[in-house]
């Protein structure tokens, strides 16, 4: 690509001639050099993280070897001064995203890129255009099945949780980890959202502009990921040029095409805080099912959809005041028109993908009543400008703007983002989420697209999970109630780990809790004594008692029950995640040590290793079938615990050939240690979570979870920012509760202590702690 570039710039014969030449020189180098290369990982568009907070080239042994290759030579020159139109295309390549800088190991004295390119001499630019020539951006492939996978775009004016961590992202990546090991050609992709109400509020509490705020929390939210070992292929952002482009075409296509529709929409708006309000920034009785707190764009209970006007005593959730109706024109996306098409096309997704249940019965629940005109735009300052010459002041609203973040990550990824997003018949679209962001996904931005009448890639394959709780709450980062992402690697507890408890407890068919105690159970029971033990002791077998080679192994009928019911297990393991079951795949990894630990522990090798020969070679054919086992364990972990799984690889010693062969087809278990073959230095893989490091934990975790407020006269900012912060979470916890169908006692019990908070908000607030009567009501 990058290559290519270069000829275009009008370079001298003979610089083009070095810059062919060496490049072809490290290719061979590289490819035939098992000491440079000792394996090669996914050669994708690469994201190495730069000073600047740029990620250029993504962590792979390819890329190092690249690096190591151009330090070892002692800073290579490319003998030659580079022309000022290359330097100029390569600076403009790397703001972009599409360039490249070696690591920091080889900065030397550069201090920076832009230092290197100003000086016009950089040792790495042969590097760079051999990268980009040999490892371009992924695409489609003909003959291939092509997964392009999203998951839900992180808000960005907030730190994620975990319950944030395994409904989107985490849940993607370790099933595009898994295709990836299928030989599936994958594009995952995802970013941060970052246009909208509460990023103008966010910056407004923190006293940065809105760009600001976005450039800080990307950035986190960045870093969170990359410990948690997100393997993205691009991680982007929803504000940049391409969002503003490609969302502007899909208005005009839909505008040509009369899917849109104007209208006067009367609004609320909140003269305390000098704005119209955002949906989820009004709070009020239902008018359908007189639920006390729903939202001014859906009701939580009854799941129906409202006009924030229409709700009764309404309140703004920013200051609790009352909002005043203001008229304001506004475009409409016309999703009746488009019911039919939208229709057709669901029953064929969801009858031949893969759809979670909720997915089904949420988009149905859309459905029901028929769908209704949606508003697309909002009279916002920080958003996709409207190019609409009468609506000019206005932005896209978030739900139609955001989902488009997917096609413009993409194309800031590779300039050939169509070949993935208007391909339809060669590229399948997983979409990764938590439940509450299902209608967006199946509803409204399908008919957008389908409206757009482009040719676009609809998702085929929603998963969508259920909630995550912290403990019996939810997780609260004013009341330090919960673990966020940036503090999980403080607790000293690896990534692994985080991933593997999170996956666990994954809630794929109702919600789930995360629960300190638990986490420590399944990490003493399932990974130190039955995962780790059974490897460990595998490979130490191995060491102890074969001299660190592979054994001669004669496979009795014992052997071979075993190894069919541990192909039964691999198969199950292919079968489930193929479905995208997660959690209930891993069941089957863990199914797997603990009857290989059972193997052992009936064979018991160690005693046979000091009888006859027979025996001897009893304990051989044990350990080599059991380090075999080993072996096949690292692959099928890889997706969940990938830092794990190559420790064990590189303990064992394994050839990198093992990562696909044995998830090919519907998975065969084959034999990847043959007799001879050396093991590396085995140890154990876990540690022991002890009970005061998990006690110290989960109060460290706790929070404040009650405000105690004796009633005090006249108005309390601060206390009345707590109190509507802590109403806020109760009634999301009511909420859940009703939803959950608890037990009536239990949900009276915590709709007692809303009321009281309430009223403790409103002596806050320095008004009558009673409710006010409902308008309008007959006695």
């Amino acid at each position: 690509m990058f290559f290519s570039l270069s000829l275009s710039l009008s370079l001298k014969t003979e610089t083009v001639i070095f810059h062919f030449i060496f490049s072809f020189y490290l290719f061979i180098y590289l490819f035939f050099s098992e000491k440079v290369v000792p394996f090669l990982s996914r050669p994708a568009l690469p994201a190495l993280l730069l000073s600047s907070g740029q990620h250029l080239f993504s962590s792979n042994a390819i890329c190092r070897s690249v690096d190591l290759i151009i330090s070892s030579k002692g800073q290579m020159q490319v003998g030659m001064n580079v022309e000022p139109a290359l330097l100029e295309a390569l600076h403009i390549a790397v703001v972009q995203g599409k360039g490249s800088e070696v690591s920091k190991v080889l900065q030397g004295p550069l201090n920076s890129l832009d230092q290197s390119l100003s000086k016009g001499n950089t040792p790495y630019l042969t590097g760079i255009c051999f990268f980009f020539f040999f490892f371009p951006t992924s695409l489609p492939q003909e003959g291939k099945r092509n997964l392009l996978v999203t998951s839900a775009l992180p808000y960005v004016n907030n730190v994620p949780h975990l319950g944030n961590i395994i409904g989107c992202v985490l849940s993607a990546d370790v099933f595009s980890r898994y295709g990836r090991l299928r030989d599936w050609n994958m594009l995952f992709v995802c970013g941060t959202d970052e246009y909208g109400t509460a990023t103008e509020n966010k910056a407004r509490e923190e006293g940065l502009t809105p760009q600001q705020i976005c450039d800080k929390y990307h950035a986190i939210h960045s870093s969170i990921y990359k410990w948690f070992q997100i393997d993205f292929d691009y991680f982007g952002r929803t504000t940049t040029e391409k969002q503003t482009e490609i969302a502007q075409d899909i208005f005009w296509r839909l505008h040509k095409h009369d899917f849109l529709m104007e209208d006067t929409v009367e609004q609320l708006r909140c003269e305390s805080c000098q704005r119209f309000l955002a949906d989820r920034f009004v709070e009020g009785i239902c008018p359908h099912c007189t639920y006390p707190e729903a939202r001014g764009d859906q009701c939580d209970k009854c799941g129906r959809l409202i006009n924030a006007v229409e709700l009764r005593e309404p309140q703004c959730k920013v200051c609790r005041q009352t909002p005043v109706i203001r008229s304001s024109k506004h475009l409409f996306l016309d999703l009746p028109k488009l019911e039919t098409q939208l229709e057709q096309w669901l029953d064929k997704s969801t009858s031949t993908g893969d759809w979670t249940a909720n997915a089904k019965q949420i988009t149905r629940s859309w459905l029901r009543d028929g769908l209704k005109p949606r508003c697309i735009t909002r009279d916002l300052k920080w958003g996709t400008p409207v190019p609409h010459p009468d609506f000019k002041e206005k932005v896209f609203y978030v739900w139609f703007d955001a989902p488009i973040g997917y096609l413009s990550i993409t194309a800031n990824y590779t300039d050939k983002w169509e070949k993935w997003w208007k391909n339809p018949d060669q590229v399948e679209l997983y979409n990764f989420m938590a439940k509450d962001n299902v209608p967006f996904h199946s509803v409204v931005f399908p008919c957008s697209l389908l409206g757009a009448q482009d040719n676009y890639t609809l998702v085929g394959h929603l998963v969508a999970t259920e909630y995550l709780n912290y403990e019996d709450t939810k997780f609260s980062k004013s009341r330090g109630v919960g673990v966020f992402g940036d503090m999980a690697k403080d607790t000293n507890i690896p990534s692994d780990v985080w991933r593997f408890y999170l996956l666990y407890v994954r809630p794929e068919g109702q919600d789930s809790a995360f629960s300190w105690a638990d986490m420590a159970t399944k990490n003493n029971s399932e990974l130190l004594n039955n995962l780790g033990n059974f490897i460990n002791r595998a490979g130490m077998f191995v060491t102890k008692f074969f001299d660190g080679c592979v054994p001669v192994m004669e496979l009795q009928q014992e052997d071979k029950k075993l190894l069919a019911l541990v192909g039964w297990e691999l198969q199950q393991y292919i079968q489930l995640m193929d479905k995208v079951k997660i959690r209930d795949a891993l069941k089957h990894i863990l199914n797997i040590s603990r009857h290989g630990n059972q193997y052992i522990q009936v064979n018991e090798p160690w005693k046979k290793i000091k009888g006859e020969d027979t025996e001897r070679l009893r304990a051989g054919t044990v350990t080599g079938v059991s380090v075999n086992i080993a072996c096949l364990l690292s692959v099928m972990l890889f997706p969940y615990m990938p830092t794990v799984s190559q420790t064990i690889r590189d303990q064992l010693n394994a050839p990198q050939s093992i990562i696909s062969t044995m998830l090919q087809g519907n998975g065969t278990f084959v034999c990847a240690l043959s007799a001879g073959h050396r093991v590396g230095t085995v140890s154990p893989l876990f540690q022991k979570l002890e009970v005061d490091q998990i006690e110290a934990l989960k109060k460290r975790f706790s929070g404040q979870q009650v405000f105690d407020v004796a009633p005090v006269n006249g108005v309390d900012p601060e206390k009345a920012k707590q109190l509507t912060q802590a109403v806020a979470e109760q009634g999301d916890k009511v909420r859940a509760l009703k939803t959950q169908k608890a037990d009536k006692a239990v949900i009276t019990a915590e709709v007692t202590k809303l009321l009281d908070l309430k009223k403790q908000l409103a002596l806050a607030e320095g008004k009558s702690p009673e409710p006010a009567p409902q308008k309008g009501k007959k006695k």
